[in-house]
């Protein structure tokens, strides 16, 4: 069942990649859905059990580790090492393959619908496919170099979708983006796995884990470097992180998700909901053992989350494409994982991954369906009143704002949305770290919500509230003519609900959203009992954390609800009671909107740290190096002083027999005198 679950997913990305031009469009999207689907229905089969007490179904229970172990195949061996491709599944993989495959497969579904008009969406099928067989290869990994195999293939399949209308020059430069800034945070994560196998002398992860907890008997291992002295362990775990942070688009390497939004929107919700994205989270939570090693890589992941969280919900508040919106949304719920993660939390991590999942791939595939209706119009500020339009995709994103923005009530364990119990279980953890750097992730965190809030109900209020704006509705100078000169309406007027292929899915990704948190929060915070039992060894629980974690003071609990009411409140007055307000807010403030809107400037940043000198690099390697000295002066120089010469030597060859003697002459002239002069000849 397990190679089933991993390997249908491949089988149906090479039948459309390489028959579907054969078979053509509908069976390609049939079969790669189909194959998807199963593969769903087998992940929630091997995971309930463990949701609910059984257990993996064959798994090997070792002390307190349960894990399930399915030999693919002998994979290397040099010298001494042994590899083989093994598939990994503990309560922590079975997580993940519910994500990945029911998100993966509901896009599958949607995409039916969404790209039913794209002549290509064969190949688009057999991508999103290939996506999800290495994200699986990812999370099934028992070893370093598995879980690299897998982490570059998401990379190679998020460049061929996000690139997918490489006809689009916004598009191929944005995969572009999204590779090369990858291929930073890669460049940290070889160097981590490397690192990791020098120092543990393992490259399994149950051997590294064993190598690892004897530190605490025999001391943490030293690395030195250039006459310097760190902490290996340390060392490991920051250039391990180094990877995440690509891969997770935290701080500093988050720059290519926005842009990632040029590709199709389905791919945006696999990329930000299952896929890409949760793989730096996932990867910290799997390789958890090594980071309790050191408490320096932990604050360091702690502070950063907590910086992504604040940064990217600071630029959400002004963003204005509908996509936009809601990828900096991702990158800011991103963050707050990996607060968790720095934190000791691992589960609480893992559990908002896990109903991010839910409203994030609802809110992608709703925001799809408001493009879908409004023609392809993504700019917010051309909408307005479309709730009296789509009125079920309404329901869906409004469903999904509820969930990210955390609405519930504090200390109830039943009565509040996915997003609720997840994100409060951060914060509290946040607050129980205690510190500076506790103290600072909370309160960064807490304003964090509050944007949050902020930023989905302006999205909710721009969208379908109010009247429609002029853009939306059209005038004489804006709607569309015949070529008779008659009008077909505006975008506003012929807008409509999606096809039931496309609003399937979001009924289903919306039952998540509502219900995920409070059917799941007792296995995954509820109490150290709960949380050891479920996960039975996946991944490290921190006792005393999470018993700090639930008696926290109760405002710091409401701290967050009491946030998001205020995000609530503000968006409702700014956007529905008095919609000038904001454009007073942007004319007095100048500076710091322009400051927001250009996302804190990183792009332009980034290009006069990098890009330039590196162009200007590139250009005097090329103009100077090659075409002047290679090309100019050797290759070309020394041709043309090679062709000189045997020009003027050609012309003594006049094929005249007196000037051949003359020269004979000359030259037994020229012998005799040296002679002499030598004395050669006294």
């Amino acid at each position: 069942m397990i190679q089933a679950i991993v390997f249908l997913p491949l089988i149906g990305a090479l039948i459309a990649g390489l028959l579907g031009r054969t078979i053509g469009h509908r069976p390609s999207e049939y079969i790669t859905t189909g194959l998807l689907l199963i593969s769903a229905v087998l992940s929630w089969v091997v995971f309930l059990p463990v949701a609910f007490g059984g257990g993996l179904v064959g798994a090997e229970v070792d002390g307190h580790t349960a894990v399930l172990k399915v030999e693919v195949m002998r994979w290397i061996q040099v010298g001494d090492m042994d590899l083989r491709w093994v598939l990994r599944v503990d309560t922590l993989t079975a997580i993940m393959l519910v994500v990945v495959n029911t998100v993966s497969s509901l896009v599958h579904v949607y995409s039916i619908g969404y790209m039913a008009d794209d002549p290509h969406r064969n190949r688009f099928f057999a991508y999103l496919s290939l996506f999800t067989f290495a994200m699986l290869m990812l999370v099934t990994a028992d070893n370093f170099l598995q879980m690299f195999f897998g982490w570059e293939g998401v990379g190679l399949a998020s460049y061929l979708l996000i690139g997918f209308w490489y006809t689009k020059p916004s598009a191929n430069a944005a995969a572009m983006k999204a590779f090369i800034v990858n291929r930073v945070g890669d460049f940290g994560f070889a160097l981590g796995i490397f690192g990791a196998f020098m120092v543990l002398g393992q490259i399994t992860f149950d051997g590294a884990f064993a190598a690892a907890g004897e530190f605490a008997t025999t001391g943490l291992p030293v690395m030195q470097f250039l006459g310097w002295q760190f902490d290996a362990m340390t060392v490991v775990c920051l250039l391990l992180f180094m990877g995440a942070m690509g891969k997770s688009a935290q701080f500093l390497l988050h720059t290519w998700l926005p842009d990632a939004m040029e590709g199709p929107t389905p791919v945006s919700a696999l990329i930000h909901a299952a896929t890409m994205v949760t793989a730096g989270v996932f990867m910290v939570a799997r390789l958890s053992p090594l980071f309790e090693t050191s408490p320096f890589a932990m604050t360091v992941v702690l502070v950063i989350g907590a910086i992504t969280a604040f940064f990217a919900a600071t630029v959400g508040l002004v963003q204005n494409d509908i996509k936009r919106v809601i990828a900096y949304s991702t990158c800011s719920q991103l963050g707050y994982m990996f607060v968790a993660l720095g934190a000791g939390a691992y589960s609480a991590g893992i559990f908002h991954l896990f109903t991010h999942a839910f409203f994030k791939a609802l809110l992608f595939l709703g925001a799809g369906a408001v493009i879908h209706a409004m023609h392809h119009e993504q700019d917010m500020r051309n909408m307005g009143g479309l709730r009296k339009k789509i009125p079920i995709t309404y329901a869906m994103m409004l469903i999904g704002t509820l969930a990210l923005t955390g609405v519930g009530i504090p200390g109830s364990e039943f009565l509040g949305f996915a997003g609720f119990f997840s994100k409060d279980s951060i914060i509290e953890a946040a607050y129980a770290v205690g510190g500076n750097a506790g103290a600072f992730s909370f309160w960064l965190l807490v304003i964090a919500a509050l944007f949050t809030s902020f930023y989905s109900w302006r999205l909710i209020h721009l969208t379908f509230h109010g009247e429609p704006r002029p853009a939306a509705r059209g005038h004489d100078d804006h709607a569309a003519h015949d070529d008779h000169g008659h009008g077909h309406g505006s975008a506003y007027d012929h807008a409509h609900e999606a096809p039931n292929v496309m609003l399937v899915p979001l009924y289903v990704l919306a039952a998540g959203a509502v219900l995920a948190g409070a059917a799941f929060y007792g296995m995954f915070f509820h109490d150290v009992e709960h949380i050891e039992h479920f996960f039975a060894g996946a991944i490290v629980v921190d006792h005393e954390l999470i018993e700090a974690a639930h008696h926290v003071p109760l405002w710091a609990k409401w701290s967050a609800t009491i946030a998001m009411i205020i995000g609530f409140v503000a968006a409702y007055v700014m956007y529905i009671r008095r919609p000038d307000i904001p454009g007073k807010l942007a004319a007095q403030n100048p500076g710091l909107y322009q400051f927001l809107l250009n996302k804190w400037y990183f792009d332009e940043l980034y290009d006069a740290i990098f890009v330039r000198p590196a162009l200007w690099i590139g250009r005097a390697f090329w103009k100077g190096f090659d075409d002047w000295l290679i090309d100019e002066k050797i290759s070309e120089g020394l041709g043309r002083r090679v062709q000189n010469v045997t020009s003027w030597v050609t012309r003594l060859q006049s094929g005249y027999v007196y000037h051949y003697a003359f020269a004979m002459l000359i030259g037994v002239a020229a012998l005799l005198t040296w002679a002499i002069a030598a004395g050669g000849l006294i």
